[in-house]
């Protein structure tokens, strides 16, 4: 391995108990289903038979993303820590509930600019791209070596906007990235050059949907 390289895993959670009930979850703390938990089994056992370790985990403290970590670093043997960097979007008055209700109590503005708060009370587009840019600094300020965050779908999001140098648009424009559960893009970071590869996203060979 290339001393001078950060490679670095970008992994969302298992299916969660909010997403099978199609809630908006937010920070609203959603355990993982058994289906997640598959999911997370299935993902940790495909990088043990392939020799895939990593020097640290670093895990939203949300328990759908936090269980995940846990399966994978039991088995693969890797230390995990928590950090609030990675959490979701803060969704406000939206977290845990359904469509229905929830344009009852928060329905969605006409238009969204990277500033309008999700939810009334959440977080901004603004603010979100702001945090990730922060986990990605803290995450870099780190020695070189292999690192998986185990995140969700917005931040995760937000984090590839702040590495590919893209600004928060308004009302949902510019690229988006799917995630699906336990789906994962790998990158490298070479500092010597400010150079970031994207070698693989969407890498989701583990599980079939049934």
């Amino acid at each position: 391995m290339n001393e001078a390289l950060y490679y670095v895993t970008l992994l969302r959670h298992g299916e969660s108990v909010g997403n099978a009930e199609n809630r908006f979850q937010g920070h609203a703390d959603f355990p993982l289903t058994e289906t997640g938990r598959a999911q997370a089994q299935a993902l940790a056992k495909r990088w043990q038979a392939d020799g895939v370790t990593f020097d640290c985990c670093i895990s939203s403290r949300l328990l759908r993303a936090y269980q995940t970590a846990e399966i994978i670093c039991q088995t693969l043997a890797v230390p995990l820590e928590a950090s609030d960097d990675w959490k979701e979007i803060d969704n406000g008055l939206l977290a845990g509930l359904k469509d229905e209700d929830a344009e009852q109590i928060a329905p969605r503005p006409d238009f969204m600019t990277p500033y309008t708060r999700w939810g009334v009370t959440g977080e901004s587009r603004w603010e979100v791209y702001l945090r990730a840019g922060r986990a990605v600094q803290n995450l870099i300020d780190r020695p070189a070596g292999r690192y998986l965050v185990v995140a969700h779908g917005g931040i995760l999001n937000m984090a590839l906007y702040a590495i590919l140098g893209i600004a928060p648009q308004a009302d949902f424009t510019g690229p988006r990235f799917m995630f699906h559960n336990t789906t994962f893009a790998t990158l490298t970071y070479e500092p010597e050059h400010h150079n970031w590869r994207l070698l693989h996203f969407d890498d989701r060979a583990h599980w079939k949907e049934k």
